[in-house]
């Protein structure tokens, strides 16, 4: 019966960041690194965690399906935008090519990148365009207006996930001018950077950004992210999108994380204290960084072998070989607690 299974996903799929457990455990290792997913190692807020312990007790109830709570705390928290919710970024970004993307037409997707925004596209039956960065890891704005100016959606992550850097708000805004579909703008970064991008919600009506909790927030298990859309969007975003898919414990976590600002600020000074110490300390180059992660060049090592060291020695990082376009010989790593970085800096370059 797999003759049945769309050829699509007869192989392939998102690849998962190594889990605690197997090599590190197998080693002795009680205490792992977890430096693999770019998590914010700090719990979440206590406001957050109320908030959930209250609306569980009406779990028996369907959620609010225009999740109305966390719509109007991030309209008290950003101002007077239009926001839609979904099962982390991943569902934001699934329903936005449901609700668009016919069978046959073009997304574009500068990479290398989060292999999801292809995948959701070809779920919709899209023909994905990948439109490589320059060698430097900066956005080639010409080419992907070329490549994407008659397309559906064309995909832009900033800061990039997985290497790190940002693209300046002025070539995004060359990218919106030279295009005639909708520009996903990928902010699930964008905390750690410094760059404000929501000015150009009030300029143009073909512009989406993303953003998520699962980061700065410390809402990762929880699973919920929102995007600002264009008023045009929201009503056919909500009619394409599953039925109460973002469930009421997260939405009523999620709204009261927005409104403990310390919690967020203390993960953001130890990103980019520790952003600057790996590129000081290392033995290996380390790409400039505006995210919670650094990319490193690990050559002439590949990055499945020295995940495979480290994860001995009680370390998880992330190979980047699964990023389409990008070479073997780079990992990822996420900005976690001291002890973490400071362990994975010493066993780095130990190898």
């Amino acid at each position: 019966m797999e003759r049945l299974v769309r050829s699509c996903y007869k192989q392939g799929g998102y690849v998962f960041a190594k889990k605690a457990g197997g090599p590190a455990h197998g080693a002795g290792n009680e205490r792992i690194a977890r430096l693999a997913s770019n998590e914010n190692p700090e719990g979440p807020s206590p406001a957050a965690v109320k908030a959930a312990q209250e609306a569980v007790l009406f779990a028996n109830r369907y959620p609010d399906e225009r999740v109305d709570v966390l719509v109007s705390a991030l309209r008290a928290h950003y101002g007077d935008y239009t926001f839609v919710a979904g099962v982390g970024m991943d569902g934001v970004i699934e329903t936005l090519m449901r609700t668009l993307v016919d069978p046959g037409e073009t997304v574009v997707v500068s990479t290398p990148t989060f292999s999801f925004y292809g995948l959701a596209a070809q779920a919709q039956g899209a023909k994905v365009v990948p439109v490589p960065r320059r060698a430097d890891f900066s956005v080639d704005t010409d080419a992907l207006i070329r490549a994407g100016k008659d397309a559906k959606i064309v995909v832009l992550c900033t800061p990039n996930n997985p290497t790190g850097n940002a693209t300046s708000a002025e070539d995004v805004r060359r990218v919106l001018d030279g295009i005639n579909g909708l520009l996903f703008l990928d902010n699930a970064y964008v905390e750690f950077s410094g760059i404000d991008y929501l000015p150009l919600m009030k300029k143009y009506e073909n512009l989406v950004i993303g953003r998520t909790f699962s980061k700065v927030h410390s809402l990762a298990g929880l699973r919920i992210g929102y995007a600002f859309v264009p008023a045009w969007l929201q009503p056919f975003y909500l009619r394409a999108g599953t039925p109460f898919t973002v469930n009421s414990v997260s939405a009523a976590a999620a709204a009261a994380a927005l409104s403990d600002t310390d919690h967020a600020s203390r993960y953001i000074r130890q990103v980019k204290t520790w952003r600057k110490r790996f590129a000081a300390e290392l033995k290996y180059p380390v790409l400039p960084s505006d995210a919670n992660f650094v990319m490193v060049d690990v050559a002439p090592q590949t990055g499945d072998e020295v995940v495979e060291k480290l994860a001995a020695r009680g370390v998880l990082v992330r190979s980047c070989r699964s990023f389409t376009g990008l070479s073997d010989h780079y990992i990822r790593v996420s900005i976690g607690e001291d002890w973490e970085n400071e362990r994975f800096v010493r066993e780095a370059n130990s190898l």
